[in-house]
């Protein structure tokens, strides 16, 4: 019997007025900038874009981040190749 695996934390964000944000989940902050914010996420790379964009609070052992700025997209993506492709 093959178990899927299962995050180890809730991925959840939580975001008011498109200008603060919540996310929970987060494993690492990849990168950041005034434009883009990358989060590396239990549920694979999360691309945060927008203006005058902060990371207000990383707390690393609640895999917790809190954002401001203007923000316009969300974006997921995944490392995981599949078996065979290349």
């Amino acid at each position: 019997m093959i178990e899927e695996r299962q995050p180890l934390r809730a991925h959840k964000i939580s975001l008011s007025n498109r200008s603060a944000g919540v996310i929970t989940g987060v494993k690492d902050v990849v990168s950041f900038d005034l434009n883009e914010i990358i989060l590396d996420t239990d549920q694979g790379l999360l691309m945060i874009k927008g203006k005058n964009l902060h990371v207000k609070k990383l707390l690393v052992e609640k895999g917790e981040v809190e954002i401001t700025g203007k923000i316009d997209s969300f974006l997921y993506s995944t490392n995981i190749e599949e078996p065979g492709k290349k």
